[in-house]
């Protein structure tokens, strides 16, 4: 199955990529601009494909992950590669210059992966280690380079452009990804972690659609928002809530 998704996922995408290069979509009446989105016609286009992406491609796969496998099955895949992230969170910790969250994301990597059966159980957050979520583009944020406009990435989502340059980053180094030697079973590792990242938030897609707003908008300004609440680690404001997106190699 997750090989047959990445064959549609890079169908999709090559389709989707060639569409986006023809036209741009228009701005509803009665919306007003973003200083911070310049770019937003294009982006809508590229908003629309993801959209479309999840709806026909996505979506269904999910949807039949979850019919398929029970949810302490779901849940031990998600707490798996939410463990193998914290080992990423530590070391961007360390180079935010956090020692004191680096040696909590490592105590929560070696308790779950000793403890909690290679990281199938999180008995790290019962057990009072906070969980945090680190990458290249808020560690490139904390040193001081400037976000630049918003963007929409294709099948990747909300971004910017220092962001966008974090995703290479966090795809280049990340071992399960670029480094695991058999195509086959990256390839599969990938495509679980993919319908892992959209099971996430399965049921809160749902919500946004059935509610009355521009969703493009919400989710640019709600990116926008929760980025600069993570560089800044909230002093100024309480965290603000990200609708329906995570990046499934974060």
């Amino acid at each position: 199955m997750m090989l047959f998704l990445l064959r549609k996922l890079k169908t999709a995408i090559l389709f989707g990529l060639i569409a986006i290069m023809v036209g741009c979509a228009s701005i509803p009446a009665g919306v007003e601009r973003s200083p911070q989105d310049p770019w937003e016609p294009f982006n809508r286009s590229v908003f629309e494909f993801n959209e479309g992406l999840d709806a026909y491609l996505l979506k269904p796969v999910v949807t039949g992950y979850r019919f398929v496998l029970p949810e302490f099955i779901r849940d031990g895949i998600y707490n798996f590669f939410s463990n193998y992230n914290d080992i990423y969170t530590a070391l961007f910790n360390l180079l935010q210059g956090k020692p004191d969250y680096a040696f909590n994301d490592f105590m929560r990597v070696v308790v779950n992966t000793t403890m909690g059966l290679g990281g199938l159980l999180d008995l790290a957050t019962p057990g009072g280690l906070e969980k945090h979520k680190e990458d290249w583009g808020q560690t490139l944020g904390v040193w001081g380079v400037p976000s630049g406009p918003y963007v929409v990435l294709p099948f990747f989502g909300p971004s910017n452009v220092r962001d966008t340059f974090g995703t290479v980053a966090d795809l280049e180094s990340d071992y399960l990804f670029s480094f695991v030697k058999d195509i086959g079973l990256r390839n599969s590792i990938t495509g679980l972690r993919v319908v892992n990242a959209r099971n996430t938030y399965y049921e809160a897609g749902d919500l946004l659609d059935g509610a009355a707003i521009d969703k493009y908008s919400f989710m640019r300004d709600a990116y926008i928002q929760r980025r600069a609440y993570q560089i800044n680690e909230g002093r100024d404001d309480e965290e603000p809530q990200m609708p329906v997106y995570e990046n499934p190699y974060q």
